[in-house]
């Protein structure tokens, strides 16, 4: 196959990436053994202050965040990922922690998602909306393409009550000097036409190391910022990990530096 005839990437890819048994290991031994950043509770608890308030988390994974979040005293979760197999993970230590959190298959782009994760037992009643949601782990960045990741952005906002709280982590392609050279560098690529054929846009890259592939779109601030404005989300703070706790090595050794971000529902 010529450079020219390589398939764009698109949400299956991203799918069969995260069901790679490789992958599967690597985050269920995340979501038993490591849990909730320090940074993620303190923002968590900053923001979402009413435990009783119902959440949904997107793109929950092997359940460590949701499962971290029954343990803080939140007793309303929706939970939902496109993995199979990751969420029979999440399913299974939700079930030994003895954490009553409702799992869904669902895709964060799909049109019908409000459709199916709407339960007025579980959302606030008389159609009042979820009181919060979550998209960690810079799960909102592994949708390729921006069309989509609005797509998300604006099915969490249906999903959620006015003025509820989005919360979310992503990479930074501005947070150092070797990140900023790098994307130098890459544009050049992009301007000669020589960048990755599979990628739908400056900022998309592949990390392949021994967990298997992870796809992830690194944005500027100005791109989040837009992205939200657009739909109906208005920013309320940002600022990155390590300005919000000092993590343990663990956290550091599982994840990179990242951007904290917090949006409310307009």
């Amino acid at each position: 196959m010529t450079p020219a005839a390589a398939a764009k990437l698109t949400c299956a890819d991203i799918r069969a990436d995260f069901n790679d048994p490789r992958a599967i290991v690597h985050y269920a031994r995340a979501a038993h053994f490591l849990g909730l950043w320090e940074s993620e509770r303190l923002i968590v608890e900053r923001h979402l202050p009413d435990r009783a308030a119902p959440l949904l988390e997107a793109g929950c994974g092997a359940g460590r965040v949701s499962v971290g979040l029954w343990h803080l005293g939140y007793r309303a979760i929706t939970a939902f990922d496109f993995a199979e197999e990751m969420l029979d993970l999440a399913r299974g230590l939700a079930s030994e922690r003895g954490a009553d959190i409702r799992f869904e298959q669902a895709d964060a782009t799909d049109p019908l998602l409000c459709d199916r994760l709407a339960d007025p037992a579980r959302a606030g009643g008389q159609g009042g909306g979820f009181g919060g949601a979550l998209f960690m782990f810079n799960g909102l960045m592994q949708i390729p393409g921006r069309e989509s990741r609005r797509a998300a952005l604006a099915n969490l906002r249906r999903l959620c009550a006015s003025g509820a709280p989005l919360i979310f982590t992503t990479h930074d392609r501005d947070e150092s000097p070797s990140e900023r050279a790098r994307w130098i560098a890459e544009a050049d690529l992009w301007a000669a036409g020589g960048q990755d054929p599979r990628f739908l846009e400056f900022g998309d890259c592949y990390y392949e190391n021994e967990i298997g592939r992870t796809f992830m779109h690194l944005p500027d601030r100005a791109e989040i910022v837009a992205d939200l404005d657009a739909c109906g989300w208005g920013l309320e703070f940002d600022a990155t990990r390590r300005d919000i706790a000092q993590e343990s090595a663990a956290v550091r050794d599982f994840a990179d530096e990242c951007r904290f971000w917090v949006a409310r529902r307009r």
